[in-house]
C-alpha cells in the first residue's frame, strides 16, 4: 500500500509540475512581437523620466526590469526575429538598461544613458512601422 501511495504521490507532482511549466507564460506579453514590443518601450520611457525622488520610481524600475526579463526570455531564440533591425537595437537598449539597473540599482539612470536609450528606443519604433 505505501509503495502505490508513493508511486501516486510521484505520478501528481510529476502532473502538477509539468502543467504548471506548460502554462507559465511570461507575464503581461501577448505573444504579438509588435505589441509587446511597444508596450515594453512604454514601460521604459515611463520608469526612466520619473523624477529620482518619485515614491513610484523604485517599483517602476523593478516593473520594467521584469518586463525586459520577459520579453527577453521570450523572444530571443526566435530566429525569424534575429533579422529584423527592431529586434537587434531593441535587444541593444535592453542590455543597456538592464546592465545599469543591475551594476548600479541605486542610482539613477544617467542623463548619457536616458538621451542613447530615447534615441534607440525612437529607432526602434521606426523600423516597426518600416516592417509592419
Amino acid at each position: 500500500m505505501k509503495k502505490i501511495l508513493s508511486r501516486v504521490f510521484a505520478l501528481l507532482l510529476v502532473v502538477v509540475v509539468g502543467l504548471s511549466g506548460c502554462s507559465a507564460s511570461s507575464a503581461g506579453l501577448s505573444g504579438n512581437y509588435r505589441q509587446d514590443t511597444l508596450t515594453l518601450i512604454e514601460t521604459i520611457r515611463g520608469a526612466i523620466e520619473l523624477p529620482d525622488n518619485s515614491p513610484d520610481k523604485a517599483f517602476a524600475q523593478a516593473e520594467a526590469k521584469q518586463q525586459i526579463n520577459d520579453f527577453i526570455s521570450r523572444y530571443r531564440r526566435n530566429g525569424s526575429l534575429l533579422k529584423l533591425s527592431s529586434f537587434t537595437t531593441m535587444r541593444t537598449a535592453l542590455n543597456s538598461l538592464a546592465g545599469h539597473y543591475t551594476s548600479y540599482p541605486n542610482r539613477p539612470v544617467p542623463e548619457k544613458l536616458k538621451v542613447r536609450l530615447e534615441q534607440e528606443l525612437k529607432q526602434v519604433e521606426a523600423a516597426l512601422r518600416r516592417e509592419a
